[in-house]
Order: C-alpha cells, then structure tokens, then sequence
C-alpha cells in the first residue's frame, strides 16, 4: 500500500513557475514507478510525465518537454514536479501516480491555475 501526498499548487501567472511534491508513505517507494497525471476542467486526466523506480528514465507528454522536469528522492519518499514558462493550458487538478506491476495508486490532487 502507497499513499501519496500533493503538494504545491496555487495560481500564477502565464510564464511562471511552481514546483509540486507528492509525498508517499510505505516501505517500498523505491520500487514504483511514479507519474503525474493531470486533468483539466471537462476533460479526461491525462499522463505528463513519469519517472522509473531507480530514476534512470523520465518521460513527459509532448505539450510539456522543455518546461517540466519531473524528479524523485528515494531516500524522503518524495518525488517532484517542476513546471516552467506555465501556460494557461496547464491549468489542471495535478495527480502523482504510483505504480508497480498491477498495483495503481493516486493521490488527491493539487490544483494548479494559470492565468493569462
């Protein structure tokens, strides 16, 4: 069992900048790999970004690469987003995913604004 922490989110202008942190508890952190998924009013939720157990592969969505970096610390049971040069298209509930094999499990979501 995972449980997962956001934090982060808030209202900022287009062009600026927010780092998100998912906290997680458990043991075995180390061993999922994490994503975060975000889903924007009306919409479906939708991958961003994802980071392998060991954090030797991160991968994001096309509309976010060269803005997101998505990192993770082991050893705090932390893993992060950062989010640059925010459009208002980035305006989304933000969920961190954990998951390893067929285990799945999300957090509650932290909003994040951009406005115009």
């Amino acid at each position: 069992q995972v449980q997962l922490v956001e934090s982060g989110g808030g209202l900022v202008q287009a062009g600026g900048s927010l780092r998100l942190s998912c906290a997680a508890s458990g043991r075995t952190f180390s061993s999922y790999d994490m994503g975060w998924f975000r889903q924007a009013p009306g919409k479906e939720r939708e991958f961003v970004a994802a980071i392998r157990w060991s954090g030797g592969g991160t991968y994001y969505t096309d509309s976010v690469k060269g803005r997101f970096t998505m990192s993770r610390d082991n050893a705090k049971n932390m893993v992060y987003l950062q989010m640059n040069s925010l459009k208002p298209e980035d305006t989304a509930v933000y969920y961190c995913n954990a998951r390893r094999g067929v285990l799945n499990f999300w957090g509650q979501g932290t909003r994040v604004t951009v406005s115009s």
